[in-house]
């Protein structure tokens, strides 16, 4: 899904604007409930452009959805997948058809059963193509769901059935085995269909949306905050210790440590969660709350293939070829990450690392000469330089890594203009092609090679930001997605992506870390991978 921060028109001045106002509000703390209460206030990154689990597509939004549902499966506090509204579930020999037995003690939070019934309306809402998800494709394992995505099938022949009230059958496309993993993302989430259908797309607004998971939205005040309080008929309920709360869009990570600091915020759980500078006074004044760990995601740059200059390989190799990862790691980034020669990330399950760049192990005195004889024969020189805006994800530390970015492209003749936006309005934009040059952040929905590649694939409509297209490539992802030899498909997989990596179609720059702020008065809190911190398992000391 779309990485935050900060996960990027409108320039930076009108940005400084807005920031300064965001302080502001974030700075006066709405009231906190009733006396007593247990309020945890958590910095969330970006703005929220949805609460609709079958409309989102950012880990801002994940934070604030995944506390007020649950699916099929869910997280455990280390982000593992555990039994959710299924309580059992049985596989058939050839991994196609899923039978899974709900709980029977699942209720939306008014009160109406949730049944098998729930999803099936769910999961063809989710693929109907009237709909306009942008997260679809993430369902394309099941039977005929790509087809009647694309209009081809009728919705009903999706691979979802109800059995009865409390069994459901799901039949597959592909074997899939990640698909437990994939049954805790909001895509794969049950919607109420009695409050859908009474309000439409308003049904997610305070006082209409009702929910099945620990917490139920209260109040949502734009550019401000999201309020959740506790639901009393989650299934769970007598487990979950804090009672309300509040999600702050603090976009910039300067003003996320201020409100950290001065106990504004009880945590941050961002992808850049406090300026990397700042890490040394952290661990020395306050130890233990400054939180860096490996992450399941890469930050990688691309560049729109429908427009002509940029569908030549050529060109999308010289600036890959421009790009000093390991000073950049070294001298800009400075937080763990490492750099990227391939799209998935090293340690992956089910796959190999052997797909890589092949300049990787060039001096940089080789790899500028390359660039600019490559841009040479592309028809760019220092009479006509190859000159485009370089639109990223708004944030201090971004905008320190956009400029030493840009300044290795000048190196090699090309000019780049770097063009911050915050984070929804920067997705909004690439996910439209409405760009030249952009960067962008990508976390593993599952924990498997295909949530990275399938990116990259024709089908992946406005996730495939670059509108990369290679016939090849998605024929072999297409034959990797019928395999069950795990060893067998990830060779397919590596074929597939070093076909992506000779021809540029993304330009990795590097596997992330997640830096967060915890305070010590908040129990509970495990990192992981995914960056998934649920509430329900967390506590507040008193």
């Amino acid at each position: 899904m779309d990485m935050n921060p900060a996960p990027f028109g409108r320039g930076t001045r009108r940005w400084a604007l807005k920031l300064g106002g965001a302080a502001l509000a974030i700075g006066a703390l709405p009231a906190l409930g009733a006396e007593g209460a247990k309020v945890l206030r958590r910095g969330n990154g970006a703005e929220p452009d949805t609460l609709d689990p079958h409309l989102s597509s950012g880990t801002w939004e994940n934070n604030i959805i995944g506390d007020l549902f649950v699916g099929l499966m869910t997280d455990d506090a280390a982000s593992r997948p555990i039994p959710g509204c299924a309580e059992s579930w049985t596989i058939s020999e050839d991994g196609l058809v899923w039978v899974f037995k709900l709980r029977r003690d699942i209720v939306w939070s008014d009160g109406v059963s949730l049944t098998a019934a729930d999803f099936v309306y769910s999961w063809r809402r989710m693929l109907d193509p009237k709909f306009a998800a942008r997260y679809a494709f993430i369902l394309y394992v099941v039977k005929n769901a790509q087809e009647a995505n694309a209009g081809k099938r009728p919705i009903e022949d999706i691979g979802i059935r109800a059995l009865d009230p409390y069994t459901l059958e799901i039949t597959l496309a592909q074997p899939a085995p990640f698909l437990l993993g994939l049954l805790k993302h909001y895509s794969s989430f049950a919607v109420p269909p009695h409050v859908v259908e009474k309000y439409g797309r308003a049904w997610i607004q305070p006082g209409n949306m009702v929910s099945n998971g620990p917490y139920v939205l209260s109040e949502y005040v734009p550019n401000s905050y999201v309020k959740t309080v506790k639901n009393p008929k989650f299934h769970a309920a007598s487990d979950v210790e804090i009672e309300e709360v509040y999600f702050y869009p603090i976009d910039d990570e300067r003003s996320a440590l201020t409100q950290f600091r001065s106990g504004g915020i009880d945590m941050n759980v961002t992808t850049t969660g406090f300026p990397v500078q700042q890490l040394p006074w952290l661990q020395e004044n306050m130890p233990g709350q400054a939180r860096i760990t490996p992450y399941l995601g890469i930050t990688y740059a691309f560049m729109n293939q429908r427009r002509p200059r940029f569908n030549d390989v050529r060109v999308r190799r010289a600036m890959s070829l421009a790009i000093d990862r390991e000073l950049l790691m070294k001298r800009v980034v400075r937080d763990g990450s490492q750099p990227a020669y391939s799209f998935v990330p090293p340690g992956v399950d089910n796959y190999t690392t052997s797909p890589r760049l092949d300049f990787a192990d060039w001096p940089m005195e080789r790899r500028r000469a390359e660039a600019k004889n490559l841009l040479a024969a592309a028809g760019y020189g220092p009479s006509k330089p190859l000159a485009f805006d370089f639109e990223y994800r708004l944030n201090y530390d971004r905008r320190r890594l956009m400029v030493a970015l840009c300044t290795m492209l000048k190196d090699v003749g090309i000019v780049a203009r770097p063009f911050g936006n915050e984070s929804k309005i920067h997705y909004n934009k690439v996910q439209q092609g409405d760009y030249d040059v952009a960067e962008a952040g990508w976390v593993g929905d599952y924990n498997d090679p295909q949530t990275f590649l399938s990116l990259i694939e024709t089908s992946a409509g406005v996730f495939n930001y670059a509108r990369y297209s290679n016939a090849k490539y998605d024929e072999l992802m297409a034959s990797a997605k019928v395999m069950l030899d795990l060893k067998a498909r990830a060779q397919v997989m590596s074929t597939a992506e070093q076909i992506a990596l000779d021809e540029c179609g993304v330009i990795p720059i590097y596997v992330t870390t997640t830096r967060c702020l915890v305070s010590p008065r908040v129990e509970g809190y495990v990192d992981n991978v995914e960056n998934w911190h649920r509430t329900r398992y967390m506590r507040l000391k008193t």
